[in-house]
């Protein structure tokens, strides 16, 4: 079933030097579970597609749908959670009442608030830490709690805009098998924001190879990879052979030339 596509989509943002194309002829397509990686050079349009799935930004040509409806109208049904690069905390309101946030704002009731950041916390193994506020937390758990808040309302899709990247590497290993495990019981579809090949190889079911501004795709690499990925896994001849793929594909967009 088809969660998230894109045809012909182009971005072009008017700016005081003139025009800029962020997203060129991206055709894309995402089926419900998947897990897809979206990887490039800096400036190449990554965050901007998410940020199209969102609609928080809006396409200047093609189209976008997201569970067969535009953006705007699949934000209205809150059909996605968005987890950004920093978790994007209050350090006044506790884990608890953070991830309630967005539950208050809909209007549901402080039953179900409750009930829902109760669930989620457990999910993602922050349980006991609801009366916890984000400056007694790390950076590891306060992402953790972030995706909890992102995950309160259901939502069936997860937009995550490099949530790990300033992470340390024995953390971000750390959250990489959290967040594979998450997705299996969850069986959410996610897009993943990333510039690490590893993280991409490791987490995907399909990995987004993008070039250089204007940002188009130059590959998509289905992942041959068994769905359950111990991280040793990457030391494997089918893990290093899709990392080169990865590799080839972004000297192929001259990834490196900036």
């Amino acid at each position: 079933m088809t969660v998230i596509e894109a045809k012909n989509l182009d971005l072009t943002f008017q700016t005081n030097d003139g025009p800029v194309q962020a997203l060129q002829d991206v055709n894309l397509t995402i089926n419900k579970g998947d897990f897809v990686s979206f990887i490039g050079p800096s400036g190449c349009g990554k965050t901007t597609f998410l940020r199209v799935l969102a609609a928080l930004e809006h396409p200047t040509g093609g189209t976008v749908t997201v569970n067969g409806m535009s953006p705007d109208e699949a934000r209205r049904k809150r059909a996605y959670g968005y987890v950004f690069q920093a978790a994007g905390l209050y350090p006044w309101r506790t884990i608890a009442r953070n991830i309630m946030l967005p539950l208050e704002i809909m209007g549901y009731s402080r039953s179900d608030q409750e009930d829902r950041a109760s669930k989620v916390l457990k999910l993602v193994d922050l349980e006991g830490f609801e009366k916890k506020y984000p400056w007694q937390l790390s950076g590891g758990m306060q992402q953790r709690a972030s995706i909890a808040r992102a995950l309160a309302f259901d939502a069936d899709i997860l937009l995550m805009d490099e949530p790990f990247g300033a992470l340390d590497e024995i953390v971000r290993d750390h959250l990489n098998e959290q967040l594979l495990a998450l997705w299996a019981r969850t069986e959410k579809t996610i897009a993943f924001v990333t510039h690490s090949i590893p993280e991409a190889v490791y987490l995907s079911t399909k990995i987004v190879v993008m070039s250089p501004r204007p940002g188009r795709i130059s590959d998509v690499i289905e992942s041959t990879l068994p769905k359950d990925r111990p991280l040793d896994i990457r030391d494997t001849p089918e893990f290093l052979e899709i990392a080169h793929r990865v590799r080839e594909g972004l000297r192929a967009g001259h990834a490196y030339d900036e």
